[in-house]
């Protein structure tokens, strides 16, 4: 089922399968959220949890035991119920199953606001540990914008701008899906990134943890048109597009916690910046979008 937001000349669409802000149109009809062409990427802006990334061989262990889960874990495969709306914003929920239990042994409550503003949307994450011990997670965002936004633009006439000079490499994608702790990536020297599909081609993932900068922005040369991203509440970043395919959109993914690393031991709460909730306890995460005219 898709909820419709309206505000001011904004519109947006939310989709309760993945629970994921699936449009958002300015005014003069301009999309900017990417439309799933599968010739690309079927995905638009799924919610990661309770991991982010892949599994050291597809596996993690929970209190000793080993558990399943596919990459960027179940919430984006499964059917968010309504809990609150309003003309301008949609609270979805999803709660543990029997399915969710056999792979991710821990009830829990994930709900997700998608909330229009005066100038873009944001997206809250409220995770609450609805069990009896204490709860470990991760969660992201994956957010695929359109890029080029207009026709006769290219994707290389676009760049990302940082509010703050950066001195730092990424984080590298390695075999198997695992980051790579000793192989740095890309340098990110100053306050911004040219968009070139020849980037994510040799390196899939732009992955940056613990930046000065609290915002990103994607915008274009000539018009200064785009997004500004803020992250501020997350402490890593990624940028990613569909390598090897010259795909018309970047996703800009902020992160608690990341891919398995090559080194980590395999047990959960050893994942980089997972979080653990006691019985009862909650913790939200906001990112915010703004749009560039």
């Amino acid at each position: 089922m898709e909820i419709v937001l309206q505000r001011g000349g904004l519109t947006a669409r939310v989709d309760t399968l993945g629970g994921e802000l699936v449009s958002l149109r300015d005014a003069e009809g301009t999309e900017y959220i990417w439309g799933g062409d599968p010739a690309y990427w079927s995905g638009r802006n799924p919610v990661l949890f309770p991991i982010v990334g892949g599994l050291k061989d597809g596996r993690v262990r929970i209190g000793g035991q080993p558990y399943e889960m596919a990459r960027h874990g179940f919430a984006r495969r499964m059917e968010f119920a309504v809990a609150e709306q309003g003309d301008d914003y949609a609270d979805v929920e999803l709660g543990e199953t029997a399915e969710t239990l056999a792979r991710y042994p821990f009830p829990f409550s994930l709900r997700v606001r998608h909330q229009l503003t005066g100038d873009g949307f944001f997206t809250q994450f409220w995770v609450t540990n609805t069990g009896t011990a204490p709860m470990p997670f991760c969660i992201g965002a994956h957010t695929a914008f359109r890029c080029p936004l207009a026709e006769g633009e290219k994707f290389e006439d676009y760049r990302l701008v940082f509010d703050r000079a950066e001195d730092t490499h990424s984080i590298l994608p390695g075999p198997g899906g695992c980051l790579c702790h000793d192989k740095p990536g890309p340098a990110l020297s100053g306050t911004e990134i040219r968009l070139d599909h020849q980037i994510f081609d040799q390196v899939d993932t732009l992955i940056y943890d613990g930046l000065r900068s609290k915002t990103v922005s994607l915008r274009h040369d000539g018009t200064g048109r785009g997004v500004r991203v803020d992250f501020s509440e997350f402490p890593m970043v990624a940028f990613w597009t569909m390598p090897g395919v010259q795909a018309p959109y970047i996703c800009i993914e902020p992160w608690q916690g990341c891919a398995a690393v090559d080194n980590e031991s395999g047990d959960f709460t050893d994942k980089p910046h997972c979080a653990v909730l006691e019985p009862g306890e909650s913790k939200h995460l906001r990112y915010t979008v703004s749009l560039l005219k």
